[in-house]
């Protein structure tokens, strides 16, 4: 017999990595084999009030990182005399500021990242590498300052915060209120979640980018929704936020760590707007009943994240009840997670 999915087991297995209060036991698992990225806001070594974590990193790529040749490093445009041993088993923190201290802007950060994670793919490393994107992922300080990007199928390696646009598009009908959603179905030959269903639009913020012109430019690759009709009638409706686990569905190995944070949109469309795949990322559109959302959610159809989206938008819009989800306060509170580094993400509810 096929799973039968509730909300929570939804939420939770989006929203993954243990809380280190209320799932001590799990967290303590999780840590063995996860180290914290460090980033530091003063160049004298001895400042440690300066000091933050930007990240996680796994052993896999700790590993990975100290087994890179001095002269190789240092061809990186990264510091060779850096003892990540030493640092890592002492104190289970990556000194990432410390091997980028000879780079001093934000573009040569990102370039030497970049020659690191290229180094990676060229000698089949990490087969997340193989969807080499070409896109670059902002990773920001906690002034609020942009410290360097990073290539997006590259992030999971330091386990910083992503950070996306997702819109939910529907129609109302005029006489009884009932809403239909628009759903697409991911492309068969996408590297990541590769058929399953996902939310009417949905893309990743790249540095620089605007999160609702994020929204304009998916909106017309992804759906052909036309840039009129998304600017005079799209309704920002908040943030959500959690730390998801990726498995092999997402394409390379598993177990990276994401913190994200996604903009949320709601768009209303007439009965004559009809989203068409335009980029080859969405196979096809369905026009669905709330109740038929419900069932693709219950037999695990969506893309992990996008499940989040639409559970928030039949809680949000009453298609979702107290009364008939007994979970609906923690649902509630692991939408809105608050995520333990910086970045231009709201950090809200919920801690353990």
């Amino acid at each position: 017999m096929a799973k039968h999915y509730s909300n929570l087991d939804l939420v939770c297995h989006c929203d993954a990595f243990p809380y280190e209060k209320t799932q001590p036991v799990e967290y303590a698992a999780q840590m063995r084999d996860t180290f914290l990225v460090e980033w530091s806001d003063s160049s004298d070594a001895a400042d440690t009030s300066a000091v933050f974590h930007i990240g996680y990193m796994l052993r896999a790529v700790v590993d990975a990182l100290v087994a890179i040749p001095k002269p190789v490093l240092e061809a990186m445009g990264l510091a060779p005399d850096v003892d990540l041993q030493s640092a890592i088993d002492s104190t289970k923190t990556v000194p990432l500021h410390q091997l980028l201290r000879l780079q001093t802007t934000e573009p040569a950060r990102t370039a030497a990242l970049a020659r690191l994670f290229q180094y990676w793919r060229e000698a089949g490393t990490f087969r997340v590498l193989r969807g080499w994107r070409n896109e670059l992922w902002p990773v920001y300080g906690r002034h609020g300052e942009l410290l360097f990007s990073a290539e997006r199928s590259a992030i999971g390696f330091l386990g910083a915060v992503r950070y996306g646009v997702h819109m939910t598009a529907y129609v109302r009908d005029a006489e009884t209120g009932d809403i239909k959603i628009w759903v697409p179905r991911r492309a068969a030959d996408k590297s990541t979640y590769p058929s399953m269903l996902d939310n009417s639009v949905a893309g990743g913020l790249m540095t620089g980018e605007d999160p609702f012109e994020c929204l304009v430019r998916e909106a017309d690759e992804e759906a052909s929704l036309p840039e009129t009709v998304v600017r005079a009638n799209t309704q920002s409706v908040g943030t959500l936020t959690y730390i998801y686990i990726t498995d092999e569905r997402a394409g390379g190995e598993s177990g990276y760590i994401y913190p994200e944070c996604l903009w949320l949109y709601d768009l209303p469309l007439t009965a004559t707007t009809v989203p068409l795949p335009k980029d080859g990322e969405v196979e096809s559109f369905m026009l669905c009943t709330v109740a038929e959302v419900r069932e693709q959610l219950a037999q695990g159809l969506y893309k992990p994240d996008c499940a989040l989206v639409l559970i928030d938008f039949m809680v949000r819009n009453s298609l979702l009840s107290r009364a008939e989800e007994p979970a609906h306060e923690m649902i509630a509170k692991r939408l809105h997670r608050v995520l333990p580094f910086p970045g231009p993400h709201h950090e809200t509810l919920y801690t353990d």
